[in-house]
């Protein structure tokens, strides 16, 4: 058995190729071997969001407090609230962060697939950001 201490990691800013805006990453676990899943808890101020991405094997969002937003592509914008569960099938391109005016943090969980969570695109701009009100 592993206990992992709070505030035994260092939080990380979010990379700016990847992230638009103030985004703090708090990496929960990171498993290796036969055991694939990670999970970290991410916190978007306001404005914050990722850019667009897929996951190999899906990924799990459990928002616990804020506000946000989330797209997937083709579809509108729609509002998640904390308590909210997303489930974002595997391959399935989208994005998500916070809306502009309230931050949003989400505990992400995601499982590796061939060493790999997560498959990075490009950012999201402020006209697909601003697309219209959420659904």
């Amino acid at each position: 058995m592993e206990i992992i201490r709070n505030g035994s990691q260092p939080s990380q800013k979010g990379p700016e190729a990847h992230f638009s805006g103030n985004v703090r990453i708090d990496n929960m676990f990171q498993r290796t071997g036969t055991a694939r899943v990670a999970g970290a808890t991410v916190t978007f101020e306001p404005g914050a969001r990722t850019a667009w991405h897929t996951h190999p094997l899906g990924q799990t969002l459990i928002v616990i407090s804020g506000k946000g937003w989330t797209r997937c592509e083709d579809g509108p914008i729609v509002e998640i609230n904390a308590g909210d569960i997303v489930w974002c099938p595997p391959g399935h391109r989208h994005w998500h962060g916070a809306t502009p005016t309230t931050a949003m943090t989400h505990i992400a969980i995601q499982e590796a697939l061939d060493g790999k969570v997560i498959d990075w695109l490009e950012k999201v701009t402020d006209e697909e950001y601003f697309a219209g009100p959420p659904a």
